[in-house]
């Protein structure tokens, strides 16, 4: 609900602080006091338009701030989450709306201190306060917010079971139909391409790349051109150790030697005999080494351009496919793939179809079964629409709920229905939109009337219905005040009246008067006390000149009991 606004420099409002209740807040005062100018500086903290002609003369700027105490599962709190505006706000703290407007008309707006635009602002506000006037009002009067209205409505009434049921029904069959046509473009694409693809696997089938075949062949092919070089000199290095003479032979015959006289030599010869052996045993393996080392270069020139051929194959192959010769496996799968998509995509499509029709089956019977719940609920709430409307003095209108179909493309996961609310006002007329048809006083209160048998259902935080009583008084008046205070038990409600009737009914009552000082005139907003509001509904019966039987008629509209 709306806990405080505060006004600074707003036509003739220099400086204002009001701060609100809940249950039914009634603002009276005499025309041109200056209630008007409250509601006005409301709206722009809601993001309204701005004017810098509502600037008080004088001052440079204006600035309004409207603080709301909201329940933690209100929209509001998803909407500031968007914009990561809600890490912030503790449990229990107020959601501050402020707007300022500059003399050049440059408007700036804030949600708790933190600067957004002022597009945000009127989202935010929308989901806080919906006004109800002769001249002007929003909420219900937008067609596409009578679907949530009565979904709203129907939930509280019957609760949400068909709604889970179409929102699964539609999930699997937007899954399915999103395969399906997935499916779909896969074959055609691959149709259109079979016989390139064809090619490719067929090409990159016989070429056979494997994954590290570039870096191996490079490899080879540098050992390769040098192989001839290597094997020379390995050779003339082996002729050095052994053009004269056999090393491990020599070394062998030594060892005999030694070892004939080692036993005489006390322990000598031992180191010496050790190392003769080893190093003929390294000499052998040398020799040999050099043998195997010199086998496994390839100077064939043969075995040279089959290497290069075939790492020439593989980069040509890979400019072609516009990849790595690494990726060229992967590319090759790729196109096997695609082509198995021809060859098996026939039969693939045909069971996603089957998928698809059957989950469509499926939605289609969640969604009647929704619109069967919708259709039950309008006539409700038709039915109790219709109650109200007598003594609100629009005894001959009436009001009807419109249920009908969506073409397809328009299908949800809310279902296939499109909700209207039509009324008529004369007998015989043709039903229309409530704006079309209704003139300003009627409006609203054809809005009071489903407001309150709405009530309970709308996630609104504030309802402000301004002069609601327009053109009406004595029972009509008393019934419309009745209404209010109804609808005020379960959200907090705003009346700016000149009804008494409706004065009387209030919970909270706030005057609106302009003061003068030293040429300047200002407004200001005062609670009233029991006596105080006695006062001012006295004078809303008897006019400038307040009488004892005003006073005393004043009584007995305060202590008469809701009708």
């Amino acid at each position: 609900m709306l806990t405080h606004l505060s006004i600074r420099d707003v036509v003739i409002v220099d400086k204002l602080d009001v701060g609100f209740a809940a249950g039914l807040c009634v603002l009276t005062g005499e025309t041109g006091a200056g209630k008007s100018i409250v509601l006005e500086s409301l709206g722009l903290a809601l993001g309204g338009r701005a004017d810098a002609a509502l600037i008080r003369s004088g001052a440079d700027k204006l600035s309004v701030t409207a603080s709301f105490s909201l329940d933690r599962k209100h929209p509001a709190f998803a909407k500031l989450k968007e914009q990561d505006l809600d890490r912030d706000i503790a449990i229990g703290d107020d959601i501050m709306l402020r707007r300022v407007i500059g003399s050049d008309g440059r408007s700036r707006a804030f949600i708790n201190d933190q600067p957004v635009s002022v597009g945000f602002l009127r989202e935010l506000g929308e989901l806080l306060v919906e006004v109800h006037g002769q001249f002007e009002t929003h909420g219900l009067l937008d067609p596409a917010t009578h679907i949530e209205a009565l979904d709203a409505y129907r939930r509280v009434k019957s609760g949400g079971a068909p709604d889970a049921a179409c929102l699964a029904a539609h999930t699997v069959w937007r899954g399915a139909a999103a395969a399906l046509r997935a499916a779909q473009e896969t074959l055609s694409s691959a149709l259109a391409e079979e016989e390139t693809l064809r090619h490719h696997v067929s090409e990159l089938s016989k070429l056979a790349p494997k994954p590290g075949e570039e870096q191996e062949l490079t490899a080879t092919r540098a050992l390769m051109r040098h192989g001839e070089q290597i094997i020379k000199a390995l050779a003339e290095a082996r002729a050095v150790i052994s053009e004269n003479t056999d090393v491990e032979a020599a070394l062998r015959g030594a060892h005999a030697r030694v070892a004939r006289v080692s036993a005489q030599a006390a322990g000598k010869l031992d180191t010496l005999t050790q190392a003769l052996d080893r190093a003929a045993i390294e000499a052998g393996e040398a020799l040999r080494e050099f043998d195997v080392v010199s086998n496994s270069f390839d100077a064939n020139p043969a075995a040279l351009e089959r290497a290069e051929e075939r790492l020439f194959a593989l980069k040509a192959a890979a400019r072609k496919h516009s990849c790595s010769v690494d990726e060229l496996p992967a590319v090759a799968a790729t196109f096997k793939a695609r082509l198995a998509a021809v060859d098996g995509g026939a039969d693939e499509v045909k069971r996603l179809a089957a998928a698809e029709k059957t989950a469509r089956t499926a939605y289609e019977q969640a969604a009647r079964a929704l619109s069967a719940t919708r259709i039950e609920a309008a006539k409700t709430l038709d039915k109790l629409v219709a109650k109200e409307l007598g003594p609100l003095k629009l005894e001959k209108a009436t009001f009807r709920t419109v249920v009908s179909a969506k073409p397809e493309t328009a299908w949800n996961d809310s279902g296939m229905d499109k909700v209207a609310f039509e009324i008529s006002t004369n007998p015989g007329a043709a039903p229309g939109p409530l704006d079309k048809i209704a003139s300003g006083g009627e409006l609203a209160r054809f809005m009071l009337a489903l407001k309150v048998v709405l009530a309970g259902s709308q996630d609104r935080a504030t309802l402000i219905f301004d002069e609601v009583d327009a053109g009406i008084s004595g029972a009509t008046a008393n019934a419309v005040g009745e209404r209010l205070a109804r609808l005020a038990k379960t959200v907090q409600v705003i009346v700016v009246t000149h009804a008494p009737q409706v004065a009387a009914r209030g919970d909270n009552h706030w005057r609106v008067s302009k003061t003068s000082r030293a040429g300047q005139t200002s407004a200001k907003v005062e609670q009233l006390s029991a006596a105080a509001r006695r006062e001012e509904i006295a004078r809303m019966l008897a006019g400038e000149k307040i009488t004892d039987e005003a006073r005393a008629a004043a009584d007995s509209l305060l202590s008469g009991p809701l009708s």
